[in-house]
């Protein structure tokens, strides 16, 4: 995970989560996580600034070794060619900036001379936030989503990215025509995931990812989706998760649990110990997925009255409301009270990370917007079934 204040100005906070998987998961996840923020700056600074030349330097002869994969040109050129039209000023360079920045990590991890990422890499779920606008980047499956006030001033959830697992239709086309498979196994029907053309392996259960380069020759791309969000005033906080939260818990049920927090600060921990109770009761015989949660909150967070309801994905590089089917995610079968009722004193079992220092974690925005808090904790487990020929990080 990576919370950085002042990101480009005084009004901008970067935050990232990133879940590695693979026998060298946990070095790639740590690997972007360290260089891409740096990336995504300098691409940045240099396209705000008119400063061509930085960008083209800096690009190198990336297009050269990217050309054999006909199909990531495709997807970032059609994702420079989505409709931009009543957007934000700075939406263009920093989306720009966003693709070119995964394309020299994804290059950068290839060219590594310690990190063995032929089959391992990661997922990145990256924010930036500027101001009011909201501009979200996303390789994998891990997830953001927003908690907002509706008319009757009830909490919701909206799913701002979507799950770029290998069975949607348009990932699965792209990966068959570059030979690859994509079926899932009869113990685990649920589950798709991408196989070599004449051997069944590794078995990756997402369509895009940093690294796995074993599979970038048979669809498997870095290309970010690029979603766009104009904040208001019934915005609330938003979630950065890894996929073992989202596998045991809906985008409502984490919400909640968030809202009823007994603090900001703890809410990204009560989060994760939720998400951690609820693999223990839906899988008892497994060992719980990597679990990395991030909080940010926009607004001062008031008592939720009622229930909270779930929406679906929706994705806005052209600010348009268009609803995505939500796939069915594993229910808690347990009340929110009980998932985030633990005493101060009794142990917490997870590995809980803390850092980041304070000065990085408090954002303050212009004019009379309140003050932007990040709570941050990871829980750092053993395999779960990413890949089925190795493990996971």
């Amino acid at each position: 995970m990576f919370v950085q204040q002042n990101f480009s100005s005084s009004d901008t906070i970067f935050c990232g989560v990133f879940d590695g998987h693979g026998p060298y998961g946990h070095m790639v996840a740590k690997k972007v996580r360290d260089s891409l923020p740096l990336i995504l700056w300098s691409q940045w600074k240099a396209s705000s600034s008119g400063d061509q030349d930085s960008l083209r330097n800096a690009n190198g002869s990336m297009n050269a070794e990217e050309s054999a994969s006909p199909s990531m040109d495709d997807e970032w050129f059609e994702s420079l060619d989505a409709k931009d039209d009543k957007l934000p000023e700075m939406y263009l360079p920093l989306k720009k900036s966003i693709l070119k920045s995964f394309k020299l990590m994804d290059k950068e991890l290839k060219l590594h001379p310690t990190i063995d990422c032929f089959c391992s890499g990661t997922t990145a779920v990256t924010l930036v936030k500027q101001g009011q606008d909201l501009i979200i980047g996303n390789v994998g499956d891990s997830r953001a989503v927003l908690a907002m006030r509706d008319e009757d001033n009830s909490l919701i959830a909206v799913q701002l990215t979507v799950d770029l697992k290998p069975d949607l239709p348009r990932e699965a086309a792209r990966i068959q025509q570059c030979k690859g498979r994509v079926f899932s196994l009869q113990d685990e029907p649920e589950v798709a995931r991408v196989w070599l053309p004449n051997n069944d392996s590794p078995g990756l259960a997402m369509a895009r990812a940093f690294g796995d380069f074993c599979l970038k020759d048979f669809g498997l791309i870095s290309v970010p989706d690029i979603y766009y969000h104009h904040l208001t005033e019934r915005d609330e906080f938003i979630i950065l998760a890894t996929d073992g939260v989202w596998d045991v818990l809906s985008n409502k049920e984490a919400v909640e649990v968030v809202a009823s927090a007994p603090s900001r600060a703890t809410a990204a921990r009560a989060l994760v110990d939720c998400a951690v109770r609820s693999w223990r009761l839906k899988y008892p015989t497994s060992k719980n997925d990597d679990c990395a949660v991030v909080c940010l909150f926009l607004e001062h967070l008031s008592t939720v009255n009622g229930s909270v309801d779930d929406y679906s994905p929706t994705k806005t590089p052209d600010v348009s409301q268009k609803k995505i089917s939500e796939k069915s995610q594993g229910q808690s079968k347990r009340s929110l009270a009980e998932c985030i009722s633990v005493a101060e004193d009794e142990e917490w079992s997870a590995l809980e990370v803390r850092s980041i220092r304070m000065k990085r974690i408090l954002a303050y925005t212009d004019g009379e917007t309140s003050v932007d808090f990040v709570a941050v904790t990871t829980l750092w487990s053993a395999f779960c079934g990413r890949y089925m020929m190795s493990g996971e990080d």
